[in-house]
């Protein structure tokens, strides 16, 4: 399937973002920055953590992007198997990620001390997270972002209970529990460790995907923005007006594909880096953690503490982080894909000699 360039694009901005939301939430260059420079501090802390809306939006497009291109039914355990593929896509890069953040934690706590660096894991931590069950039951998580990687995969699962329906039923489904999350479950916070929680953004990126290759693409799309403005008028939640302008550009950006493909007018050096950086976003959220741990460790044992001895921080922090995603993405997420993909025609193949 051909690469999304503004999909790409879209997660370049989302993960770098949230990169820079965690330099300022956490440790003493998060409190020299916003000593510094309060206003870019305050936006980077609130603002950044709203990244994980593209991020719930483009899962949910995709999603959809998939459900058309093979539909699912029940025989043959295909929905199973779907969920768990997407376990191990999720599951086993995540896993090696944690291998680099308990040991960072662990020096980063000989260095310094400081509340957000994690304790050394009991077995129940390692485990729930090896399940993605962290938050439901309520163990500290080994590294900012697990979360969503649990969320993520709740999403898919529930979305792929719809698609075993077929197309018409699993496009009702989702429809209708996007509305019920954005106007109900998502009022609640202490849901927040749930899919339904998270569905509308999910939801909309999905009936976005379906709105561009409708018959009436720009009306269907207009509808999408009309749910999330009713929404808010609801109740305002700025992640759903993130969420809700995401889905339409989404949306639109397919629609527009069809006709004139942004990869034949996009220069290709922008290309070559929205694609190599796209495909690292996701190794760059896993690591990036790890790297804001050691670098505030640091920075506290060489008793640093003036404006630009934290920028330069910051900084080399940004650039050791993307550096580090660059080569977990090549040399760890890749031959994780492929062993992924080994597991998953052995199991394939074995199935019929077990029915």
């Amino acid at each position: 399937m051909q690469r999304n360039l503004l999909i790409d694009g879209l997660k370049v901005f989302a993960s770098q973002t949230i990169v820079f939301h965690h330099l300022a939430a956490y440790g003493p260059l998060s409190d020299v920055w916003d000593a510094a420079a309060t206003q870019s501090s305050d936006w980077a802390f609130e603002y950044g953590r709203m990244a994980v809306q593209i991020f719930l939006v483009i899962g949910g497009f995709l999603a959809a992007r998939g459900l058309s291109a093979s539909s699912l039914t029940m025989q043959g355990g295909a929905p199973l198997r779907q969920v768990l593929q997407r376990y191990l896509r999720l599951v086993l890069p995540l896993a090696a990620a944690l291998a680099i953040a308990i040991p960072s934690a662990l020096l980063a706590r000989h260095w310094a001390s400081y509340q957000f660096f994690p304790e050394f894991p009991t077995w129940r931590q390692i485990w729930s997270h090896v399940f993605l069950l962290q938050d439901i039951l309520g163990e500290r998580s080994l590294s900012a972002g697990v979360w969503y990687v649990a969320i993520d995969f709740q999403l898919f699962a529930l979305f792929t209970v719809f698609a075993a329906l077929g197309r018409p039923w699993a496009q009702a489904g989702v429809t209708a529990l996007m509305l019920a999350s954005l106007f109900h479950f998502n009022l609640n916070p202490h849901l927040d460790s749930w899919a339904l929680y998270f569905f509308g953004a999910y939801g909309m990126g999905a009936v976005a995907y379906w709105a561009a290759h409708s018959t009436r693409p720009v009306g269907w799309l207009a509808v999408v923005g009309l749910v999330g403005t009713i929404a808010l008028a609801v109740d305002y939640r700025e992640r759903i007006v993130l969420a809700t302008l995401t889905a339409v550009l989404l949306g639109y950006g397919e629609y527009r594909a069809t006709s004139t493909p942004l990869r034949e007018r996009a220069p290709q050096t922008w290309m070559r880096l929205l694609t190599v950086f796209g495909n690292a976003s996701y190794a760059l959220f896993l690591v990036h953690f790890s790297v804001v741990m050691l670098a505030n460790a640091l920075y506290a044992r060489l008793g640093l503490h003036s404006p630009l001895s934290a920028a330069c921080a910051i900084l080399g922090c940004w650039l050791v982080s993307n550096a580090l995603g660059l080569v977990f993405e090549k040399w760890v997420d890749r031959p994780l894909q492929q062993l992924q993909k080994t597991l998953m025609a052995g199991l394939q193949k074995a199935q019929p000699s077990n029915s």
